[in-house]
């Protein structure tokens, strides 16, 4: 199991998870959906394409733009669609060695997807 937590909370916790240039992208499914809030931040990444960003909130602290998902992904990032990572101090816990294995593999993957 990989969780999310942030100010004491898990905020995130799934089995399937996807890491792509060493960030972990979960379901958006999985994602307490009580603690983001849209927000108007966007960016581009060259191979992924559009982000969009939510802030974080658990019990009136606030991480702002803490949260990105692709909402169009390109072809070449299709394992981000539906699926929400996460920076800006929030801990990401993998509980096995196993996806620690995984996370390595997916982070070259992506590597030689961009041209790396």
């Amino acid at each position: 199991m990989t969780r999310a937590m942030w100010n004491g909370q898990v905020i995130a916790e799934s089995d399937d998870v996807v890491v792509i240039d060493g960030y972990t992208y979960f379901p958006r499914d999985s994602v307490d959906p009580t603690v983001l809030t849209d927000s108007a931040t966007t960016s581009r990444c060259i191979w992924k394409g559009k982000a969009s960003y939510y802030t974080v909130t658990v019990d009136d602290a606030e991480n702002r733009d803490a949260a990105w998902f692709y909402p169009r992904p390109s072809r070449a990032a299709r394992s981000v669609q539906d699926r929400v990572a996460f920076w800006r101090g929030v801990k990401v816990e993998h509980d096995s060695a196993e996806q620690r294995r995984e996370r390595h593999w997916f982070r070259r993957s992506a590597t030689a997807i961009a041209g790396g």
